[in-house]
């Protein structure tokens, strides 16, 4: 083409320039565009190079309209990047951009005690939920309803209950019951119950040795400095804690999986550190065979009677291998039969898959835990180290039966994933959770009394029988609390009975710090949730009440769910009044010309040819 024949301005040579560039781009892509059914297959591409170009003026017009097509779409294409970017509600946010898998749970329901009198479910002393729930706080966002466990958040905190017996605590008697009542402070018309039960804190040194067995995860998606390098500065930590005679064996797997370190006494820690420093990503992730493989090394350091424990550290996200969560939890059930726990320990975001972790950590009878910072491995890795591998207390159950003279509905807080049948309780063949040594589990229960008015309507031809109940007799019981327990080592339940009578009701300006706490941290697990019981109380109240009740706290875990939830009421605030919404960016885009087909120039030829 000789481009030089135009005697066109500067305008109309740049364009008939750009027009030329386009052609060149357009031989050399014609693979991907519709060819004019007539053109031979054979014709040489050369071919196109023939064509005289379109008239300058023609050729603005159609690179505008292009321009035009162009902008538009890509102007659509950044909207849907900033509304993923910048979304009005955090919640969008997590499900836009996040492949992090959460149990989908339905808060648990208003219950008749006419209809279902007993309710019954098993211990839960995980506390994942907690620390996930703070990075999410922590990173300027508000967790996904379903990321949120009232029951883990109320148990991430150590409480001080009271031993309503005095009897001392002891391998043989393990743990202590207590009851509260109160009033409900998010409903006048309601009160509380709040179960505490207590185990027994031995001398550290009391503990058999133990055989534990890190099943590391160093697939390609544990690279970030929030996964693989934190995992290891946890080892690390956890590491020096341990007894000379305990036993670490160190398992890796991505793609494959190999024995990064065979099993080794602790006294030998400088082949144990070198081992755990020596990690590094890469691959996918068959976490199916790495847990065979972890086994295995379990069962060759195997210590009778002892301590024999497997940690799955890794962000969750299995995709090659035994994916089927039933299967997984059925292996793992075997192997805690054989004796071998097995606990999880999550981190990174993005991709945590928090809904399979938890429910390995409780087949295996071990604790499903999150560490999003080096502060939270040591509260979890060496503060609890000794309530993770010394259990006290096996298959933990708690059942209530609420009196119908009394109590007219009840509502359990939280707990909605750790539901067992009424019968299940008696069964010592039924699985429940395990407490360590010096833990204590929290369940509260709000209740309506049987003289106000509940949410549920009486059934009309129940009327007559319940009238002729007899009338409660003067400090009648309002329900009794039954805990279920296995000692260390046996396969036969105790039991454990304690009733709520009327007389120990507390206002609730006069509950303790650590009851005042707990129902605090329980009010704001039901907020993040959603759940309309507490739509009518302020995140200012929970904040009061949890600042109020810090205690001495040690360590200041209660001081930082102070701040995180005043940075979810600054949040929450920010997002009913659309004060935080950030504007979508104005993107300065040059269209690039589309090349046209041999046939759309044809055509355009003929135009000019006929326009002059």
């Amino acid at each position: 083409m000789q481009i030089s024949n135009f005697k066109v301005s500067l305008l109309a040579r740049s364009v008939a320039l750009l027009v030329t560039v386009s052609v060149l781009g357009a031989c050399g892509g014609s693979k991907d565009r519709t060819v004019n059914h007539d053109q031979k297959k054979s014709q040489p591409v050369e071919h196109e190079m023939m064509v005289q170009p379109m008239h300058p003026m023609l050729a603005v017009e159609q690179h505008a309209a292009v321009a035009v097509q162009s902008k538009q779409a890509r102007m659509s294409q950044m909207k849907s990047l900033a509304a993923v970017q910048y979304p009005n509600h955090d919640i969008y946010y997590h499900e836009a951009i996040n492949t992090e898998n959460y149990q989908k749970l339905q808060d648990a329901s208003v219950v008749s005690v006419l209809q279902q009198p007993v309710s019954t479910f098993s211990a839960d002393v995980d506390t994942a939920s907690y620390s996930n729930m703070r990075r999410f706080i922590n990173s300027g966002a508000l967790p996904p309803k379903d990321a949120v466990r009232v029951e883990e958040l109320i148990n991430y905190f150590s409480y001080d209950y009271k031993n309503p017996s005095n009897s001392t605590l002891s391998l043989e008697n393990p743990i202590t019951l207590s009851t509260l009542l109160s009033a409900s402070p998010w409903n006048a018309n309601n009160q509380l119950i709040r179960i505490g039960v207590s185990a027994y804190q031995p001398d550290v040194q009391q503990r058999s040795a133990a055989n534990i067995v890190f099943l590391v995860d160093v697939s390609g998606s544990m690279q970030s400095n929030e996964k693989l390098p934190l995992l290891k500065q946890s080892m690390l930590l956890m590491l020096n804690n341990l007894n000379e005679d305990d036993r670490v064996a160190i398992v890796t797997y991505a793609s494959g999986t190999s024995v990064a370190l065979p099993s080794t006494k602790v006294s030998n820690k400088a082949d144990i550190e070198y081992a755990i420093q020596s990690l590094s990503a890469g691959g996918s992730t068959n976490g199916s065979a790495g847990i065979e493989l972890a086994y295995r090394q379990a069962q060759l350091g195997f210590i009778e009677n002892g301590i024999n424990h497997v940690y799955l550290m890794s962000d969750g996200d299995l995709n090659v291998g035994m994916t089927d969560i039933d299967h997984l939890k059925h292996r793992i059930s075997q192997k805690r039969k054989a004796g071998v726990q097995f606990s999880t320990i999550g981190f990174g975001e993005g991709n945590y898959n928090d809904h399979l972790m938890e429910q390995l950590a409780d087949t295996g009878n071990g604790v499903a835990g999150y560490i999003d910072t080096l502060h939270e491995a040591q509260k979890l890795l060496v503060d609890q180290l000794g309530s993770t591998l010394f259990t006290v207390a096996h298959d933990v159950k708690f059942q209530v039966e609420f009196n119908p003279r009394m109590v007219s509905e009840y509502r359990l807080l939280g707990y909605e994933n750790r539901q067992l049948e009424r019968a299940d309780f008696n069964n010592d063949k039924k699985d429940a959770g395990d407490m360590g040594a010096g833990h204590s589990v929290t369940a509260i229960y709000e209740i309506t009394p049987a003289a106000n008015q509940g949410l549920i309507d009486p059934l009309v031809f129940q009327v007559q029988a319940s009238n002729k109940m007899a009338k409660p007799s003067s400090n009648e019981a309002l329900a009794e609390v039954r805990v279920r327990y296995k000692q260390s080592q046996s396969s036969v339940s105790q039991k454990y009975t304690q009733r709520v009578l009327p007389t120990q009701y507390i206002e609730f300006d006069n509950i303790t710090q650590d009851d005042r706490f707990a129902i605090a941290v329980a009010a704001f697990g039901q907020k993040l949730r959603g759940n309309s019981v507490v739509d009518d109380l302020s995140f200012a109240q929970i904040i009061d009440w949890a600042s109020s009740s810090k205690g001495s706290d040690q360590f200041g875990y209660r001081s930082e769910f102070v701040k995180l939830a005043r940075l979810s009421h600054s949040m929450t605030a920010a997002l009913s009044s659309e004060a935080i919404t950030a504007p979508v960016p104005q993107y300065d885009i040059t269209p690039q010309p589309t090349p046209l087909t041999l046939q759309e120039r044809n055509q355009a030829h003929r135009y000019e040819l006929s326009q002059r």
